[in-house]
């Protein structure tokens, strides 16, 4: 039935959901949840340093929905988006932005430029690394040194929050599908090589109509163990590196969204977590 939706709408010369769908909107309401990521931020930062963090740097920003979301909650922060892709910096800017009222606007910048040389004017209370960005950098060298260079621009107290996927699942060339408002969202695992430990990860999106986005976003990456994260962190000079894990309920055995520091984990299918790491 849907397949004869797309059909007829492409014989009437009518765009299908997918054609009119923007990819971006579509990973802010799949992937992104800036609202509970600045709480976490926010409140491990001043539980590990006894002051309020003001100055933010977003690495690998995107559409900088959490540097929007960083200035909205204080009339004292600030903070920078760093991408190294102009159009989805353009993208950040015309649409979410341009929402912030004019007392915030001023106080984001966005930046075209590598993460690994990027400095700003003074040194910032957080770096964020979120949405894996990071296993873009295949190497330890690269990693590496992308870890020193956040270590020299981060305030003599500063932290760096990344976030950290992985299972047993993770390793296996698999889709999975969660159904929300008006789409489907698809993370798909479409290669893994055991011998690199390079994962090819892809994002589609389908819709009632039985349109598909396939492809919206594509990933390169090198899948990092938390070991292999937390040494290299370490001998980049972090002073302290602790992995946050996601709390379970006792009575449902699910996850609660909240995140603890932890030196043991459950040996789950797939999992997310945190790595924080003091300067």
């Amino acid at each position: 039935m849907n397949q004869k939706n797309v059909k007829e709408c492409r014989r009437k010369g009518k765009q299908t959901m997918a054609e009119l769908a923007d990819r971006h909107v579509l990973y802010e309401k799949s992937v992104q949840c800036v609202a509970s990521e600045y709480k976490f931020v926010s409140k491990t930062f001043r539980k590990l340093r006894k002051r309020k963090a003001r100055y933010l740097r977003e690495d690998f920003c995107g559409t900088a929905g959490m540097c929007c979301e960083w200035v909205k909650r204080k009339p004292d922060h600030t903070a920078v988006g760093v991408d190294i892709d102009g159009d989805v910096l353009d993208w950040g800017r015309e649409h979410n932005l341009s929402r912030l009222k004019p007392g915030a606007h001023i106080r984001v910048s966005l930046l075209q430029e590598d993460v690994c040389k990027v400095t700003t004017p003074k040194p910032v209370d957080v770096v964020l690394a979120m949405n894996f960005s990071y296993q873009i950098f295949k190497t330890r060298e690269q990693l590496g040194g992308y870890f020193r260079q956040v270590l020299k621009g981060l305030a003599d107290d500063g932290v760096l929050f990344m976030d950290a996927f992985g299972g047993y699942e993770s390793f296996k060339e698999i889709k999975e599908k969660r159904k929300l408002k008006g789409f489907k969202y698809i993370w798909e695992h479409a290669s893994y090589n055991p011998i690199s430990g390079e994962i090819l990860c892809h994002i589609h999106f389908s819709f009632p109509d039985g349109s598909k986005m396939k492809k919206a976003f594509t990933y390169d990456w090198r899948l990092w163990t938390l070991p292999e994260l937390q040494e290299l962190l370490t001998g980049a000079g972090f002073s302290r590196v602790q992995v946050y894990w996601e709390q379970t309920d006792d009575e449902t055995g699910e996850g609660t969204g909240k995140y603890k520091p932890a030196t043991v984990g459950e040996a789950d299918p797939g999992w997310v977590c945190f790595l924080v790491a003091e300067k």
